[in-house]
């Protein structure tokens, strides 16, 4: 370490090293501001830093009045993309297949376009979309949250009319010819992680899926999952 690190980093270091090779297993607990002072010759304040950095880490939890314990090690639930595209609801299909209580709720709304999704849609500036917003929860604990964005033409206006995107637009003329998804991680936003409860450093997936007919975007949707909860799994026939 250069003497030039902060010298919290040098308790942070150390206690990272023990929770990735097991000496301080699951659920186990940190010591505590004095014990951290004491057994690494540092100040209160660098003991502060020090449990403040693990927990933005995602490594370490506190709990009023009792500490900071281990973070659990959640087993990532897999999420299958291609599988259940022409369903309503994909994604609550998949998890309601693996066994999962699956309730969402929705609400639509007019909104502008703007550059970003303009581009996406390659529509005006100015054009009025369909924004559609999802919250997905897994027996009742918030999964995910979704925002789907389409030209007013192809939205629905009735429950009957909220179906397989692929089917709808199916109805309307126009054949689904591919799905794209582009996805990345990134920290959240705070309304993030109030809406899906996330712990302290926590990442999500940010997934941008796009319906195509042809050369035409028809839907393009902004899913955010919890990082620490899902992995995807894409089949590729050969």
């Amino acid at each position: 370490m250069a003497t030039s690190d902060p010298v919290y980093l040098r308790v942070v270091e150390d206690i990272r090293r023990q929770i990735l090779d097991g000496t301080l297993p699951p659920g186990s607990q940190i010591p505590s501001r004095a014990q951290l002072t004491r057994k690494y010759q540092v100040g209160e304040t660098a003991a502060r830093h020090a449990l403040r950095a693990l927990a933005a880490e995602g490594l370490v939890v506190g709990r009023i009045g009792s500490g900071h314990y281990v973070r659990e090690r959640s087993e990532l639930t897999p999420l299958h993309r291609w599988r259940f595209l022409d369903r309503p609801t994909p994604f609550a299909i998949d998890l309601q297949s693996q066994g999962r209580r699956v309730t969402w709720d929705w609400h639509s709304e007019p909104a502008a376009a703007g550059p970003d999704l303009a581009r996406r849609l390659r529509v005006d500036e100015s054009a009025t979309l369909t924004r559609t917003r999802y919250v997905f929860r897994g027996d009742g604990r918030p999964l995910q949250v979704a925002t789907a964005y389409e030209p007013l033409e192809f939205a629905p206006h009735t429950a009957e009319e909220r179906r397989s995107l692929v089917a709808r637009m199916y109805a309307h003329g126009v054949k689904i010819t591919e799905v794209v998804e582009s996805i990345h991680t990134r920290a959240p936003h705070q309304s993030e992680i109030e809406t899906l409860e996330l712990a302290a450093g926590v990442h999500v997936l940010h997934v941008e899926r796009t319906h195509w007919a042809g050369d035409r975007p028809v839907e393009t949707s902004d899913i955010v999952l919890p990082g620490d909860r899902f992995r995807m799994v894409y089949s590729m026939p050969v």
